[in-house]
C-alpha cells in the first residue's frame, strides 16, 4: 500500500512542487528529509508526527491538492490532528473534506473521546444520524464510550434503541460498551440482564461485567461471574485478573484469592504490573503482610499505585515504621507520589509514638505542594485530631479560609468527636447549617457518635430524614446506635428495621445494642436472624453476640457460639479470642478462660487485660500480679487496659500500698497521662481511702475526660466532701464537659452530705431541663436521703409519692435509713413495710425496723420484728473487720 501511494504521489508531483520539499527540508530539525508518505506508516515510521509537522503535511498537501482527491490522505490526517488532541485543526480539515466516509466520522468521533470533549463526540453522532449515514459497530462502540464517560444515561439509551433497530446487538464491541455504560451508571441490574440476554464467547464482555460487579460493589457476583467465565472455557486477561482479585479484596477472601494468585501464575499474567498491585493488596488487606511484601519484591516493576498498596498494607497492620521506610525508598527511587500515597503516610504517622515525624511530613507537603489539595488537608487534620493537637487541627481547617468544602468540614467534626469534644462538634454542626452547608452523611455520622442527650439526638434525626440521608446505611447505623446509647432501644430497633439494605456493620451493631443493655434474646433471635439473610459473619459480629453471653452469664451458649467460631476457623483471631476469655471468666470458668488465653496465635493486652479483670473480680489477686510479671518478664508491652485491670484490684484492697508500688510502675512506663490509666488510679485511691491523693492524680491529667471527672466527684461525694465535689462539678461545666447521669448520682450524694436541699432540688431538675437526661432510682434515693439527713421526713415521703416513676427498694430503703436516725418508728414501719413488698427477702429491712424501735425502748416491738425473721428463714450476716 505504501509502495502505491509512492508511485501515485510520484507521478502527480512538479518541479514547483520539490522545490516546495526542499524550503520544507529546513523548517524543522526533526525533519532531515521531507517525506510526506512516512505519514502513512510503514517501516521507517518510528512514532507519530507532531502538530508542527502534521501542519507541514498538511500545507503541502494544500498545495499539492491531494486533499480534495484522496481520502486516505484526508482521513489520515485528520487522525494525526486528533492524536495531537487539535480537535479544532481536525474539525477544520474534516469540514473541507468533499466526500467523508464513515471512518471519517469514527476519526473525529473517537479523537473527541480521546481529548475528552464528550459533549462533542455526541453532537458529531448526531451529524452522522441527521445525514442519512448508517453508523457501523466503532461508531456505537465510540459513542457509547463517550456517553459513558460524561455519565449521559439518557443519550445512551437512545443509542441503545438505535443499536437494536439496526441488529448490531451481538457484536462484542457495541456490547462492551453497552455494559459499562449501565454499570457506570449505577444500573447494574440493566447491565447483567443485558449480558444475559446473548450467550457471550468474548473476554472484553466478560470484563466488562465482572468490573461491573465490582464497581457497584456487587463482590459476590463478581466472584460467580468468574466462576461462569472458567466453566465456559475461556481464557482470563490481565483485566479480569485485576478486578476479580479486587472483589476478593473486597469481600475478604483470602483463600478464594490465593486460588486466582495461582491462576494468574499459571496463565503467565503474574507480570503485570496491575495485576502485581492487585494481588499484594489482597494479601496486605487481608491481614497476610509477609505475603503482600514477597509479592511486591517479585514484581518486576513497580508503579505509584503498587508502592501506595504495600504503605497502605503496612498502616492497616499497624506496623507504621516499615510504611514510613517504604515511603523513604520509593521517594530516593524517584518514584512519583500521589495524593492517596500521602493520605497513607499520614495515616501512618496518627499516634502519639511518631509526632516528630508527622511534623516532618507535614513539612513536606508543604515544600512539595501538596498541601494545596483538599484531600490531603483534610487527612492532616485527621491526622493531628488522632494526636490529641485538636487546636492544630482547627489551625489547619482556618486556614483553609471560608472554605464550602463539606468534606473539609466534615473532618473537623470527626477530629472534635475522636477527641470527645462535644460543644465544639455541636457548635460546628450548627454552624454549618447557618451556612447553608448541608452537613453530609459522614458530618452526621460523627456528630451522632457523640450525642448521649436523646432530645438533642432526636432533633439531628429531624434533618436527617428532611435532608433525605436517612436511606445511608452508615447514618442509619449512626442514628440507631445513638439511641441505643441514650437507653431508647425500641426507636434503636425501629431504625434499624427501616434500613433497606442492612449491611454486617448495621446487624453488629444493632446486635451489640442489645447485649449490652441485657436484652440478650433479642440479640440472639439477630444473630439467628443474621444467618439465615446469609449476611456475612465478621469477628466483630461474634465478639457482639459473645458480650449477650457474658451478660446472660450463659456459658452453653458461649459454648455453642465458641462451637460456631471454630468450624468458621474464626476462634483463634484475636478479637474473637479475646471476647472468648471474657465470656468464659464472666460465667465463672476461669480454666476455660486461661485456656483460650493461652492458646491464642496472637495475645494482645485487651485479651490479656479481660483475663486480668477475671482474676480479680474473681478474687484471685496473686494469679493477675504473676501474670503481670511473666509478661514483663518474656518482655511483652503492658498496656493501659492492663493497667487499668490491675488498678481495679488494688482498688479492691483495705490499704493503697499495692496500688502505690502500681503507681511507680506506671510513671517509670510513662502511662501516668493516658485517661484510663488515671481514671483508674483516681478511682483507686478514693476506694482506699487516700481522696488527697486520688485529686493529685486528677491535677496531673492535663484534659480529664467525662469519666476521670465524674469519679473524682463520686469520691469526693463518697468521702463527705459535699463542698468540694459541687466545687469540682462547676469546674467540669466551666471545661465544657456534658454530665451523665452517673455524675449527677455524685452531685446530688455531694449536696446530700452537706445538707443543701434546695441546690440538690435544682440539679435535679437541671438534669431533665439542661442535659435530657431522665433521672432514675439512684437519683430519687440522693433526693430522699438528701431530706431525710435535714429531717424532713415529711417531705421525703411526699416527695416520693409524687415521683413518676415506681419507687423501687433502694428509695425506700433510704427513707428507712433516714427514720432510724431521727426515731420516726411509725414512717420507718410503712417504709420497711414496702422494702419487704419489694424484696421480701432483705434482712436489713428487718434490723433497721428493729433498731428503730431497740432506740425508742420498745423491747415488745424488737422480739416480735426478730421472732419474724426467724420465721420466714432470713438470717443476718455477722459483721466482720480485717483489723
Amino acid at each position: 500500500m505504501s509502495s502505491l501511494i509512492h508511485r501515485t504521489f510520484q507521478a502527480k508531483t512538479s518541479i514547483p512542487s520539490l522545490r516546495f520539499i526542499s524550503a520544507l527540508a529546513v523548517v524543522d530539525d526533526d525533519i532531515t528529509i521531507f517525506n510526506p508518505y512516512s505519514l502513512f506508516g510503514g517501516q521507517t515510521r518510528t512514532r507519530d508526527p507532531t502538530i508542527r509537522e502534521t501542519k507541514i503535511y498538511h500545507a503541502y498537501f494544500i498545495k499539492t491538492a491531494v486533499i480534495q482527491s484522496d481520502l486516505v490522505i484526508a482521513n489520515t490526517l485528520a487522525d494525526n490532528y486528533c492524536k495531537c488532541a487539535a480537535m479544532g485543526d481536525a474539525l477544520l480539515l474534516f469540514d473541507e473534506i468533499p466526500h467523508s466516509n464513515l471512518i471519517s466520522w469514527n476519526l473525529m468521533i473517537s479523537g473527541y473521546n480521546q481529548s475528552s470533549k464528550f459533549e462533542d463526540a455526541w453532537r458529531m453522532f448526531c451529524r452522522i444520524h441527521s445525514s442519512g449515514l448508517t453508523p457501523n459497530q466503532f461508531t456505537y462502540g465510540s459513542v457509547l464510550s463517550a456517553c459513558t464517560a460524561s455519565q449521559a444515561l439518557f443519550p445512551g439509551k437512545q443509542v441503545y434503541s438505535l443499536v437494536i433497530k439496526n441488529g448490531f446487538f451481538s457484536d462484542g464491541y457495541v456490547r462492551t460498551g453497552m455494559i459499562d455504560l449501565f454499570a457506570k451508571n449505577c444500573c447494574f441490574e440493566d447491565s447483567l440482564r443485558l449480558f444475559r440476554d446473548v450467550t457471550c464467547e468474548n473476554v472484553v464482555c466478560w470484563n466488562a461485567i465482572v468490573a461491573g460487579a465490582v464497581r457497584n460493589r456487587e463482590n459476590f457476583v463478581a466472584l460467580d461471574l468468574f466462576r461462569q467465565m472458567l466453566g465456559g472455557f475461556l481464557v482470563p486477561n490481565s483485566f479480569t485478573f485485576s478486578s476479580i482479585l479486587t472483589a476478593c479484596t473486597a469481600v475478604g477472601d483470602l483463600e478464594m484469592g490465593r486460588g486466582i494468585h495461582g491462576c494468574v501464575l499459571k496463565c503467565g499474567a503474574g507480570d503485570d504490573v496491575f495485576v502485581g498491585t492487585a494481588i499484594v493488596d489482597l494479601y496486605a488487606k487481608c491481614g497476610d503482610i509477609d505475603e503482600a511484601l514477597k509479592e511486591f519484591l517479585w514484581m518486576p516493576i513497580h508503579n505509584v499505585v503498587s508502592w501506595t498498596a504495600i504503605i497502605s498494607g503496612f498502616v492497616q497492620n499497624e506496623d507504621y515504621i516499615s510504611a514510613l521506610q517504604f515511603f523513604k525508598q520509593m521517594r530516593e527511587k524517584g518514584e512519583e507520589v500521589n495524593i492517596y500515597t500521602i493520605t497513607s503516610v499520614l495515616r501512618a504517622v496518627a499516634n502519639t509514638e511518631m509526632v516528630r515525624e508527622a511534623i516532618q511530613i507535614h513539612s513536606w507537603i508543604l515544600k512539595t505542594g501538596f498541601y494545596s489539595d483538599s484531600t490531603v488537608r483534610d487527612s492532616l487534620i485527621n491526622m493531628y485530631s488522632k494526636l490529641g493537637a485538636v487546636d492544630m487541627s482547627e489551625v489547619l481547617f482556618r486556614e483553609t479560609g471560608n472554605t464550602k468544602q463539606v468534606g473539609t468540614w466534615a473532618s473537623m467534626l470527626s477530629a472534635f468527636a475522636q477527641n470527645q469534644s462535644f460543644g465544639r462538634t455541636i457548635e460546628f454542626f450548627r454552624r454549618m447549617l447557618q451556612e447553608g452547608l448541608g452537613p453530609d452523611a459522614l458530618c452526621c455520622s460523627s456528630t451522632l457518635s457523640i450525642i448521649g442527650c436523646l432530645q438533642l439526638g432526636r432533633q439531628i434525626h429531624c434533618y436527617i430524614f428532611k435532608a433525605g440521608l436517612i436511606f445511608d446505611v452508615s447514618v442509619a447505623c449512626a442514628l440507631f446506635t445513638m439511641y441505643s446509647k441514650c437507653d431508647s432501644l425500641e426507636e434503636s430497633y425501629d431504625i434499624f428495621e427501616q434500613i433497606n439494605d442492612k449491611d454486617e456493620v448495621s446487624w453488629t451493631s444493632m446486635i451489640a445494642g442489645f447485649a449490652e443493655h441485657g436484652y440478650t434474646d433479642w440479640a440472639f433471635h439477630l444473630f439467628q436472624n443474621m444467618q439465615l439473610e446469609e449476611i456475612r459473619i465478621s469477628p466483630m459480629t461474634l465478639s457482639a453476640v459473645l458480650t449477650a453471653c457474658s451478660s446472660l452469664r450463659s456459658l452453653q451458649k458461649g459454648k455453642e457460639v465458641h462451637g460456631y467460631a471454630l468450624r468458621m476457623g474464626v476462634a483463634m483471631e484475636t478479637l474473637v479470642g479475646g471476647a472468648l476469655v471474657t465470656m468464659y471468666w464472666k460465667c465463672g470458668a476461669l480454666v476455660s478462660a486461661s485456656q483460650v488465653f493461652e492458646k491464642m496465635p496472637k495475645k494482645d493486652q485487651v485479651s490479656g487485660a479481660s483475663l486480668l479483670s477475671g482474676y480479680a473480680q474473681n478474687g484471685y489477686i496473686e494469679e493477675a500480679f504473676l501474670m503481670l510479671r511473666e509478661w514483663l518478664m518474656v518482655g511483652l508491652e503492658i498496656d493501659c487496659f492492663m493497667i487499668s485491670s490491675l488498678l481495679s484490684v488494688g482498688a479492691t484492697l483495705t490499704s493503697s500500698t499495692l496500688g502505690n508500688q502500681l503507681h511507680t510502675y506506671i510513671l517509670k512506663a510513662g502511662l501516668h497521662s493516658d485517661l484510663s490509666v488515671g481514671s483508674s488510679l483516681v478511682i483507686m485511691y478514693s476506694k482506699c481511702g487516700s481522696i488527697d491523693d486520688a485529686r493529685k492524680v486528677f491535677d496531673w491529667i492535663e484534659k480529664p475526660d467525662l469519666v476521670t471527672w465524674t469519679s473524682m466527684i463520686v469520691g469526693y461525694a463518697q468521702h463527705g466532701k459535699g463542698a468540694e465535689a459541687l466545687g469540682l462539678y462547676k469546674l467540669m461545666r466551666k471545661e465544657g464537659t456534658i454530665p451523665d447521669s452517673v455524675t449527677f448520682v455524685g452531685v446530688l450524694s455531694a449536696c446530700s452530705h452537706n445538707g443543701l436541699v434546695e441546690e440538690g432540688l435544682f440539679h435535679l431538675n437541671s438534669m431533665t431541663r439542661d442535659y435530657g437526661i431522665e433521672p432514675g432510682p439512684h437519683h430519687y434515693a440522693c433526693m430522699v436521703d438528701l431530706l431525710g439527713r435535714s429531717g424532713r421526713l415529711r417531705d421525703a415521703e411526699r416527695f416520693i409519692s409524687d415521683m413518676p416513676i415506681e419507687p423501687d427498694a433502694l428509695v425506700w430503703g433510704t427513707l428507712l435509713g433516714a427514720c432510724r436516725l431521727h426515731g420516726d418508728v411509725e414512717l420507718g414501719r410503712l417504709a420497711a413495710e414496702r422494702v419487704l413488698e419489694l424484696d421480701p427477702g432483705d434482712a436489713g429491712a428487718y434490723i433497721s425496723l428493729s433498731n428503730i424501735c431497740a432506740d425508742q425502748g420498745n423491747w415488745e416491738e424488737v422480739m416480735k420484728i426478730r421472732g419474724l425473721m426467724k420465721g420466714t428463714g432470713i438470717k443476718k450476716e455477722p459483721g466482720w473487720s480485717s483489723v
